[in-house]
């Protein structure tokens, strides 16, 4: 944790972090590790996220509880697949045709429309998240998941046909 803390100016920004290694770090490994099924890059990924969120500290302190934990997993989600595919591309993980990120699990008692959101790719509940849970522009969601601002705004009109399209065949539209 000392390198983290190293990377941090402010006291307060200081514990802010220390807070939030604490509580959200075994959410971070299991996240990871999920998508990696390797302990070791699910620990890579976990130090990688972690970097970045020294790194962007000031952010943090602002967020409400619920939106700092919806961060954190998206952080880690996007390091593992980032690690994930550099592995590929040397040939030292097997292909997979789709990584969609951490499963949502069970939701019997969400409303049709949060079924409907749960279905969708895992990157596509992730740029929902981003911009209608945590409030971010699509431009600021597509920077927090890698992509352009052209990319993002793709990423969100494919996101939003098919949520529309499962709506439909479901009876919600």
């Amino acid at each position: 944790m000392i390198i983290y803390l190293a990377a941090i100016d402010a006291p307060e920004d200081r514990d802010t972090f220390v807070a939030l290694y604490e509580t959200y770090r075994n959410l971070m490994f299991h996240v990871a590790h999920q998508i990696l099924r390797n302990e070791a890059d699910a620990e890579d990924a976990v130090h990688d996220a972690f970097v970045t969120v020294a790194e962007k500290i000031s952010l943090f302190s602002s967020l409400e509880r619920h939106k700092t934990r919806s961060l954190l997993v998206t952080i880690v989600e996007h390091k593992a697949i980032d690690l994930y595919r550099k592995k590929q591309r040397r040939g030292e993980a097997p292909l997979v045709e789709e990584i969609s990120g951490i499963d949502p699990g069970p939701q019997e008692d969400a409303s049709p429309l949060a079924q409907c959101i749960l279905r969708l790719p895992g990157r596509y509940r992730e740029f929902f998240r981003l911009k209608y849970e945590l409030g971010y522009s699509t431009r600021e969601a597509g920077q927090l998941m890698g992509l352009s601002w052209a990319a993002a705004r793709k990423l969100e009109q494919r996101a939003k046909e098919k949520l529309r399209a499962l709506c439909q065949e479901e009876g919600i539209l």
